[in-house]
């Protein structure tokens, strides 16, 4: 099992790239694996919320982990995605997973919206039948329920594979008390690009970015400065992203982040329905953006 520090410092959620019939672009998820790897990132996350995870079918799933795992190879760790609302199906799906993945990243049940208790009694199954390493996925904007910070140290306390939380709740008050109350070694990972910089200073562990995607040496570049207590140069990486990281969400995402990806030439826009690929007046921002970053 993994040191819980392999995930202290800077990842990225991948993206799925499709090719014009929309279908997995296997050589453009190629090229993004390695641009990620050769940018400096600490480790993938692949098939989560920015892998359009929820329009791929079986087979995509399995084809983009073993696409994504053959580029790695070793170089970094890889956290495989696997979440849902059907408890009982997850655990199935967990014991399946290749042994080369590290952990896995496991989004909080959305649309059922459980009770806190319901929350900590589907963790604690997945956590009992997994082999691997769990981090948690709080994103209450997506699941229509917030995983408070009671129920995630509860879970952290009682199952020990359980190493941390990637905390999107937008709620520095509740990632304060998860940091201050979490036993030691579990960590506390953004889950939002924009946030990185204030929970970094409160004493998070790091960033599962969006925006690493396209520019991976910047977004390692403030994380590390943050984790190293440099918070000048940290601030100063965060203020010449900002608006860029803005825009990216405009649209929603993934829509931004694959059309800056597109605009620098790594792969292309398209999204699956019911998303669409970014609007003309958003690329020309984001075209601006970029060209005085």
């Amino acid at each position: 099992m993994p040191e819980n520090n392999t995930f202290r410092g800077a990842g990225v959620a991948l993206v799925t790239p499709f090719n014009d019939d929309n279908q997995v672009d296997i050589q453009a998820l190629q090229r993004i694996t390695e641009h990620v790897i050769q940018g400096g990132i600490d480790y993938l996350v692949a098939l989560g919320t920015t892998a359009e995870t929820s329009t791929l079918t079986a087979a995509e799933k399995k084809l983009v982990l073993e696409v994504v795992l053959e580029v790695c190879h070793n170089k970094v760790p890889v956290v495989a995605g696997l979440g849902g609302n059907n408890t009982v199906e997850l655990v199935q799906s967990i014991r399946q997973l290749p042994q080369e993945v590290s952990a896995v990243l496991s989004v909080s049940p959305y649309y059922n919206r459980p009770t806190q208790e319901g929350l900590y009694q589907h963790y604690a199954a997945l956590a009992e039948a997994s082999p691997l390493p769990i981090i948690l996925y709080n994103v209450p904007s997506r699941t229509a329920s917030n995983l408070s910070a009671a129920t995630t140290l509860r879970i952290a306390r009682d199952f020990k594979n359980v190493i941390g939380i990637k905390e999107a709740s937008g709620d520095l008050v509740q990632s304060m008390h998860l940091i201050q109350e979490r036993q030691d070694g579990f960590l506390v990972i953004s889950g939002d690009d924009l946030l990185t910089l204030p929970l970094l200073a409160i004493g998070a562990d790091g960033l599962i970015s969006v925006m690493a995607n396209a520019m991976p040496g910047a977004v390692k570049n403030l994380v590390q400065a943050g984790l190293d207590g440099n918070f000048h140069v940290a601030s100063t990486q965060h203020y010449r992203l900002l608006k860029l990281i803005e825009a990216l969400f405009e649209e929603g995402n993934p829509a931004g982040i694959k059309m800056l990806m597109k605009i620098l030439g790594i792969c292309g826009s398209d999204c699956r329905l019911p998303l669409l690929q970014a609007s003309p007046s958003l690329q020309q921002k984001l075209e601006k953006l970029v060209a005085v970053y």
